[in-house]
């Protein structure tokens, strides 16, 4: 006789979790490297990835990728901005009015994303992404940098509330706001991204209270067991790229995760 090797339903279903969790080491990994290199705290790709994951959840699986997100974007923030160079971190010097108020913001939009409907947060993420995406190629100043100032202006204070609530109802991170704002005021690319990290963190640290029942916390381990060494070792090896390369690509990212979320909401 021949054997049986059809696998049971528990045996299916433990194998297909096992796959998830490896897909979503691997998502750690990519998340760890747009960390380091575009600002984004892991919000950005993570979303899309654990609305995937926990697709079987219905209409809540976009409340858990938000919670969800919001942990590994503060781990993630927290080493990258551990791991920056001084020079860099002082271009926030004097800002911690803008960062206290950030993390008003955060907290603020943690509770909305913890009340509001699922799908108010889902589309409500594609259609920032969408806006961030055409501003940025049509307006002056990202792409087309009027020019480097060996004085960046601040990002005023007053912008923090807004931005940290937005940024924890969406399950951004913050950067996808920071980037472009710090990129208009006369940062490089380098700096921009590098100083998304803290401000970031200043976000996720109160958004993640009134989140943190719907975590997911298998999807939180896998995605930081894949990101936490690369935001590491990618810090360390200092890697950079030309500033207009560095812009486009960024563009890029969005326009991708824009498609993606847009297919998800639509299916």
């Amino acid at each position: 006789m021949f054997a049986d090797y059809r696998l049971s339903a528990d045996g299916r279903r433990r194998l297909s979790e096992t796959v998830t969790f490896a897909i979503l080491v691997s998502i750690g990994v990519v998340s760890g490297i747009t960390t380091v290199l575009f600002g984004f705290g892991g919000g950005f790709v993570t979303v899309p990835v654990i609305v995937w994951a926990d697709a079987a959840a219905g209409p809540d699986a976009m409340r858990i990728a938000v919670a969800t997100s919001a942990v590994v974007v503060f781990a993630s923030s927290a080493i990258a901005t551990v791991s920056t160079r001084r020079d860099i971190l002082s271009g926030l010097r004097g800002g911690g009015a803008l960062l206290l108020l950030l993390g008003v913001g955060g907290a603020l939009g943690g509770v909305a994303a913890r009340c509001a409907p699922a799908v108010v947060g889902q589309w409500g993420f594609v259609i920032y992404l969408g806006g961030t995406l055409v501003d940025a190629v049509r307006r002056p100043g990202f792409l087309r940098p009027v020019g480097e100032c060996a004085e960046p202006r601040r990002i005023p204070a007053a912008y923090g509330i807004p931005i940290g609530t937005v940024a924890a109802f969406l399950g951004v991170g913050g950067s996808v706001l920071t980037v472009p704002l710090m990129r208009r005021a006369g940062h490089s690319m380098e700096s921009a991204t590098a100083l998304a990290n803290p401000m970031t963190l200043a976000i996720t640290a109160f958004a993640v209270v009134p989140l943190i029942a719907s975590v997911d916390v298998t999807a939180a381990a896998a995605l930081l067991l894949g990101a936490t060494p690369v935001v590491v070792i990618v810090r360390r090896c200092r890697l950079t790229m030309p500033d207009r390369v560095h812009a486009v690509t960024y563009l890029g990212l969005i326009a991708t995760v824009t498609v993606a979320m847009t297919l998800a909401a639509l299916s």
